[in-house]
C-alpha cells in the first residue's frame, strides 16, 4: 500500500542528488572565480591599492603641504582661494579639491586671525566706486 510516504531509501538519493548538485556548483564558481581572476586579476589588485591609498588618513606629502603654505603666505590678509586657485593647486600638489578645502578651512581655523577692521577695509575699498566727486 502506498499512502504516499517516502522511503529511507528514496531520502538518501534525494540528498545523494542534492549533495552532487552542491558540490558541483561548488565546482563551477572556483571554476569561473579562477577566470575572472586571470582575466581581471592586474585591474583588481590596482584597484585595492587605489582604495587603500584614498582610506589612508595623515599628514598631507610635504610638497604639497608647502604649495598650500606658499599661497596661504602670499594671500595671507584674505586666503579664500577662488576656484581657479583650487584648480591650479589640485593640478600643482597632485590632491583633490576636498583635500584642498580642508586645508584651507583647517588653516584658517588654526591660524587665522583676521583683523577687525577688515570688513570695514573691504567696504571702504568698494565705496570709492559708488563715490565720484563732482
Amino acid at each position: 500500500m502506498d499512502d504516499g510516504a517516502v522511503s529511507s531509501d528514496e531520502e538518501l538519493r534525494e540528498g545523494d542528488d542534492v549533495a552532487t548538485q552542491d558540490s558541483q556548483q561548488r565546482s563551477n564558481d572556483r571554476e569561473l572565480k579562477d577566470q575572472l581572476l586571470r582575466k581581471f586579476g592586474s585591474h583588481i589588485s590596482s584597484l585595492k591599492l587605489e582604495f587603500s591609498k584614498k582610506k589612508k588618513k595623515g599628514k598631507l606629502p610635504r610638497e604639497a603641504r608647502q604649495a598650500l603654505l606658499d599661497w596661504w603666505n602670499v594671500h595671507y590678509k584674505w586666503p579664500y582661494p577662488t576656484e581657479a586657485d583650487k584648480i591650479a593647486l589640485a593640478e600643482e600638489t597632485g590632491l583633490d579639491q576636498k583635500q584642498i578645502n580642508n586645508w584651507f578651512i583647517n588653516q584658517r581655523k588654526r591660524h587665522w586671525k583676521p583683523s577687525q577692521n577688515m570688513p570695514f577695509a573691504m567696504m571702504d575699498d568698494s565705496s570709492e566706486t559708488f563715490f565720484t566727486e563732482e
